[in-house]
């Protein structure tokens, strides 16, 4: 590692003890990696985890802004994002420091760190491809800035972003352990725009678990376990417009806050219109099981479900319809209240897919309108492009576009 990236990336107090930022050497002690046991998802690999992952129970969603002006110190940021990356996933045991310098490690987790299903999903937003970088000629026409949409309330402070990191893992303590040491070696390169962390509910009772609105969220979701799917959906192809981006999907962000003071004062009937489902179940309403097919062309006025009930806008189920399916994978967030004491809850909403415009907001603006945005309001989040995996330990995220002239 150059004295060059050390200087760049040097967080506050790692300076002072000489701590070498990629997290392979600290004061001349080496840190020892624990074997990718079950509790560690692989790192390397075509793809990154926690895409097709099966979700986790916490997670975190952050947007960076960077702070680098050059494409050496960039290729510098994204190595050491990476040697972060690829440690903290598998776990291990951070190398020691003597006395006089701070701890290698924030002690968050303990002395070891657990890998604990932790992954780290990194992704890039249309600003990276400005003319800091030198980057311009090889952003994807897909890659845009997330659109303000007719029922979008939409904080600026809350949206896109030049880069973007997904933590998820079993345990808080485990995304908050990751987050603080990523921010602590990378503190020269980037800073934080926006953030949202994330739960996930255990099935209650069985099946799909649901949202802070009750309702089983993302029955009718792809299958991860079908790479037929996956590669018609999701991944993007080694004929992709920019080939820089096989392997790698689009990732759709979207904080939708629940007014859930709202919310439980309509009826079950209400409630179950404007969805399209049993809540208790989850089954269409013209069936009895959650995983029934609705029958549309059987109802074709929506007697037995709404014309305007989401699950029906959202995935009409015909075969225009098809080609705009999405990899959801959501997260529900608690901050607790606002300035005037309403709950402030809400759904990280998550989707994977080839192409923003043609799949996510092809269902955004089937679902203008509907009756559900009286209780729901998108305040934040953003378009990013989840790149490709890192191949080996040789290899670093974004290598095939940084290595671009």
């Amino acid at each position: 590692m150059s004295t060059d990236r050390r200087g760049f990336l040097r967080g506050l107090g790692a300076g002072a003890a000489g701590v070498a930022i990629g997290g392979a050497a600290l004061a001349g002690r080496t840190a020892h990696a624990a074997p990718a046991g079950p509790a560690a998802v692989a790192f390397h690999g075509a793809h990154q985890a926690g895409i097709v992952t099966p979700p986790q129970a916490q997670s975190a969603h952050i947007a960076f802004d960077l702070i680098v002006d050059n494409r050496k110190d960039l290729i510098d940021l994204f190595r050491t994002i990476t040697d972060r990356a690829r440690f903290l996933t598998a776990g291990g045991t951070p190398p020691e420091v003597g006395i006089a310098g701070p701890p290698s490690d924030s002690g968050v987790v303990g002395p070891s760190v657990p890998a604990d299903h932790l992954t780290v999903t990194a992704g890039v937003g249309a600003s990276l491809f400005d003319q800091r970088f030198g980057l311009a000629g090889h952003k994807p026409a897909a890659l845009t800035a997330m659109p303000t949409f007719p029922d979008d309330h939409l904080d600026p402070a809350r949206t896109h972003g030049d880069l973007s990191l997904q933590l998820c893992a079993g345990n808080r303590d485990t995304v908050v352990h990751a987050l603080r040491d990523i921010a602590r070696h990378t503190r020269g390169g980037m800073q934080i725009r926006w953030r949202a962390d994330g739960f996930t509910n255990p099935p209650r009772p069985e099946g799909t678990p649901r949202n802070l609105m009750g309702f089983k969220d993302g029955t009718s979701n792809l299958e991860i376990t079908d790479p037929g799917q996956m590669d018609r959906f999701v991944w993007l192809p080694a004929a992709a417009e920019q080939p820089w981006t096989a392997g790698g999907t689009y990732q759709v962000v979207r904080i939708i806050r629940m007014l859930v003071e709202f919310w439980d004062r309509v009826s079950i009937v209400e409630q179950e219109r404007m969805f399209g489902r049993r809540r208790d179940t989850g089954a269409p309403l013209d069936g009895n099981h959650e995983k029934d097919i609705p029958n549309f062309a059987a109802d074709p006025v929506g007697e037995a479900i709404p014309l305007t009930a989401h699950m029906r806008r959202a995935n009409p189920r015909t075969p225009e319809s098809e080609p705009s399916r999405i990899l959801r994978r959501p997260y529900n967030y608690d901050k607790g209240v606002d300035d005037v004491g309403n709950l402030d809850q809400g759904l990280v909403f998550v989707c994977f897919q080839q192409d923003p415009d043609k799949q996510f907001a092809t269902i955004q603006r089937r679902l203008e309108g509907e009756p559900l945005v009286d209780y729901i309001q998108p305040v934040g989040g953003g378009y990013f492009l989840v790149l490709p995996g890192v191949r080996d330990a040789g290899d670093y995220l974004g290598s095939a576009l940084l290595s671009l002239a």
